[in-house]
This record gives C-alpha cells, structure tokens and sequence, in this order.
C-alpha cells in the first residue's frame, strides 16, 4: 500500500519531444563516458548523455583505499541476485556504480585487459567478426597514457592514465617473491607478451588518485558546445518507430521527457542496465515481454541470457610482524595522500597477484589471484578484526552462465539476477584446485614468515573442507558480461557493428556485448569496446 501510493505521489507528468541530438548515449559509465566524449570530437555532431546517477563528488571515490566505503551507499545500485543454488542459496551481494564513471568511479582500479585466446575466441567461437586480439590491441593502446610502459603493447599519451602504485605493501610484495619461489615465473607486464606469473598490478590512477573514465574522458570534453550531460536521468523507455529507434523516454526532476535521436540510441548501461533497457521498451524474449505486458517489439531470445562474471573466494590469514592496509584511515596518511598522493590510502587495496592454469591441457590461464595486504572479504563490508592477508582465487575463463529477467515493467524496480556461480562443476573443480595452489605459495618463502595462523578455510584444508569455503564465501569479482553478446548466432542480441538484431539505428556498447568474459579485470575492456564502437559509428555515417 505504501509502494503504490508513494508511485502514485511522485507520478511525473509527461512531457512533449521538445529537443533532438544526433546521439543519445544512455549511461555515463565504463563505455558510455568513452562514447560521448569520443563522437563529440566531431563539432557538428550533437550528443546527449544521460545518467541515472548523480556526480562523482564523493570523496571517497578519489581515495583507492575507500572504494569499498562506496558499497551499499547512495552511490550504488545496490543488486543483489537471486538464491545461488551452489552458494547454499546464499543470495550474493553485486555492487554497481550510480554516477559519472559508473564502475570506473568504484572499482579496485586494476588494469588488465584479458589474453589474446579470450578475442581470438570471441571473433572464432562466437562470429564477432573484427574482434579478434589483433583488431582490438590498438584500440588498447589508443586508450592508454602508461606511466612506465611503451610500445609495443601499450600506448603512451591517451586518456587513460595507468600507472605503478604509488604505494605498495610489503605482504603483497612478499607474495609475488613467495610465488617465484613456489614456481610461479615473475611477471612485469601482466597485459604484455604473456599473462602468466606473479606480480604487481598496474592501476588505473594518476599521483595515487583514482583516474575514472570520467576524469579522463568527459571532463575534458565538457566544454564542447556540442555535448549535453544530464545526470539524475533515468532512460525508461527506448521510443521505437516501424522497427527505428528514434529516441528515448526518461525521468528527471520528477517529470518524464522524451527526446529524439536523429542518427542512433546508444545503449550503455551494463550487464545488468543494458538488458533490462531493452526488454523495458520490448526488445527481448517475447514469452517473458509478454508476461510483464510489453507489446514485443523484436523477439530477441538472447536478452538477458549468457549472464556470467567472475567468481572469487577470499582466503585469510592472521598475519604477524606487519601492518595491516586497514591502519591507513588516519589523518597523517591522509595528508601524505591529500599532499603527495602516495602513503598506503593510495593502495588500491588487491596489490598484486598471478594468473595460472589449474590444468596442463587448458590454452591460456583459467585463475587469476588477488592479494591484499588485509582482511578482504565480503565485499570488504566487515570492519577488521586483526591484521591479516588475504589470497583470492578468482576463476576467469568460466563455464556456468545464468540470466537477467525482469521482475516488473517498472523501470525502478531490479530486475531478477541469476548468477548461476558453479551451476557447471568444472568451475567449482578449478576453484578448488586454485585454492590449492594459493595454499602452496602461502607455505613458502618470504610471506611465510608474515603468517601467523590460517583463518579462512582453516589450517590444513582438505578438499571437502575447499569446498565447503568456496560454497559459504565466493563471491562477485564486479565483472558481470555477456547478456547483450555480439555475434552471428541465434542467440547472439548484437552483431560485430553492436547494431541490436531487429531494429534499425540501435547499438548497445558496453560489457553486455562481451560473449565471454575476459581473463581479468573488465574494466579496460570494457575502455576498448566503446573506442572501437566510436570508429564503428563514425565509419557508419
């Protein structure tokens, strides 16, 4: 009763088309900032960009320490999925960004860009014809301003600054030596030549300040006469017209707006806002529209589908003789980060890890590890109890997939997330056998010595043990893809030109397109899709 009348009450009145643009990018995060700020370096293209979130005014999204301070806050959406059948039907948390520089405005900052068997793979298994690793190194590297690294695998002078941390811990440095030592080679370059090994992450920050798309990209576009940024703007609607896209309908300020796209709707909202846009304005699987009553207005079965992302589950130990990262809120730190942006506020908390294969046959690493110089572990929602390091094995070539559904043709609502973690059991398999080699880097070398006692699985796990933490603590990565993925398939939603199947002047452009997820952070990615989606939309007029 209180729902209803509280709709009833903030109802907004609508509005007529009133203002036309050329572009109409809805989401001002990880692709839809790059989009903008790219097609507006054409004067005579006019481009409206609409965010549901407000600025990027915190605080805390400067600090790379504090971004998990972000989570459950005003600034997130706030997803949660549905039971997790493998999870003992624990329901797992997903925290997205609700502001300019969407997830880049909140994430752990780490720069990698995947392997060349995920693009390869994309362009062969799934007929994203152009995607391959070779196609998109470029748009990588256009991207990129790398503080140390250079051709020919990294650019130097693009807007995204990525840099060494200004601060790292002395755990995770004895991680990567303790790796070499348990035979993991040492690793410089973890988006060079080769991913395998151990090292340190590169990160996306500039002075020890956390670097969003929003600082690289739209700041300094803002100025452009030819740019509009709404924010507090939520699309509700793509208005489609004899199977056109011709603009869209969205709510701000307590009223509903409508307005026109004269060349196309760029849709780039996520994993989770993508597809839910979509199936809001009847573009999805026609079954489910119908149950929501959303007269259909193209059968796309693959709306929402192929749902995946990467799964991790901390690993914990008390620690001795060290620091904890969860020392550093203090106000000489903050001063030394406030003065000189480095002191361990400028740690983005995961330091450093490696990428491994769990078996001989696979063709590239199937684990990746984050490690941190602290208790991290359920989001980092917990305060600390003790100093600690933590391990976190996180599967990144993964088998299961899940599925996005609405719950209501309410574009307020969320919608119905099924991660499907483990659902094939290969993945859990991995998992554990990744545990493992975690547990045997630990053991030895220089971290060793840190070590004080084993306190998630436990000392001396078997694998039943393994098992059973991985089905009581995994949890998201942040990396939700694939439920708008590219390809030439009947499941496909977009082809190779991000052009929605079945209706006209309608691209999504985002990690939804993404058939597979990477192998790593998604971020960059993510980065490089909307650059080569901007040459695609340039070369189309």
């Amino acid at each position: 009763m209180g729902r209803a009348a509280l709709r009833c009450e903030e109802e907004p009145e609508e509005a007529a088309v009133t203002e036309s643009f050329d572009y109409i990018v809805v989401g001002a995060g990880s692709a839809g900032a790059v989009l903008a700020a790219r097609l507006s370096e054409d004067p005579g293209t006019r481009v409206l960009l609409l965010e549901a979130g407000g600025e990027d005014d915190a605080d805390e999204i400067r600090i790379p320490a504090a971004f998990s301070s972000l989570f459950k806050t005003r600034w997130d959406w706030n997803y949660t999925t549905s039971e997790q059948k493998q999870l003992h039907n624990r329901r797992a948390y997903w925290p997205r960004m609700k502001a300019l520089g969407g997830c880049s405005s909140m994430n752990a900052m780490i720069y990698i860009r995947g392997n060349r068997v995920d693009y390869d793979g994309w362009r062969d298994g799934h007929g994203a014809v152009g995607w391959g690793y070779d196609d998109v190194l470029p748009y990588f590297i256009k991207a990129e301003d790398n503080q140390r690294l250079g051709a020919p695998y990294h650019g130097q002078g693009g807007p995204l600054h990525v840099e060494d941390r200004t601060f790292t811990h002395e755990l995770t440095e004895a991680w990567v030596e303790s790796a070499v030592v348990a035979g993991h080679k040492r690793n410089d370059d973890f988006n060079g030549a080769e991913q395998e090994g151990a090292g340190l992450y590169q990160v996306t920050c500039k002075r020890g300040r956390r670097w969003s798309v929003a600082d690289a990209y739209l700041r300094p576009a803002l100025d452009r006469s030819n740019l509009t940024v709404r924010t507090q703007a939520l699309t509700s609607r793509i208005d489609v017209e004899n199977g056109r896209a011709v603009g869209v309908t969205y709510r701000r300020a307590g009223r509903t707006e409508h307005v026109r796209a004269e060349a196309e709707v760029l849709v780039c909202g996520g994993a989770v806002n993508s597809p839910q846009l979509l199936m809001l304005s009847g573009i999805g699987p026609a079954t489910h529209l119908r149950e929501h009553g959303i007269d259909v207005v193209a059968d796309l079965a693959g709306v929402g589908q192929n749902l995946h992302d990467h799964p991790a589950a901390p690993m914990l130990w008390h620690t001795q003789g060290t620091t904890d990262i969860a020392d550093a809120p203090s106000l000489p730190n903050l001063l030394r980060w406030k003065l000189r942006g480095t002191g361990p506020l400028a740690s983005n908390i995961g330091e450093g890890g490696a990428f491994f294969a769990t078996r001989d046959d696979l063709p590239a690493p199937d684990l990746q590890v984050h490690a941190a110089p602290g208790a991290f572990y359920d989001n980092g929602l917990h305060e600390p109890v003790a100093r600690c390091f933590t391990a976190g094995p996180t599967l990144v070539s993964v088998q299961s997939r899940g599925s996005l559904r609405l719950r209501s043709a309410d574009p307020t609502w969320h919608p119905e997330i099924d991660a499907g973690y483990y659902d094939d059991p290969a993945d859990l398999d991995a998992m554990r056998e990744g545990c493992k080699r975690i547990l045997d880097v630990v053991a030895q070398g220089p971290l060793a010595a840190y070590i004080k006692s084993a306190w998630m699985p436990g000392p001396s796990p078997t694998d039943e043990d393994l098992t059973e933490h991985l089905r009581r603590n995994t949890q998201t990565l942040y990396h939700p893809v694939g439920t708008c993925a590219m390809g030439s398939g009947e499941q496909a939603v977009v082809d190779p030109e991000l052009k929605v199947r079945g209706v006209e002047a309608l691209r999504v452009v985002d990690a939804s397109v993404m058939p597979v997820v990477p192998r790593g952070n998604t971020n960059a990615p993510t980065i490089m899709v909307a650059e080569k989606a901007a040459d695609l939309i340039r070369s189309s007029r």
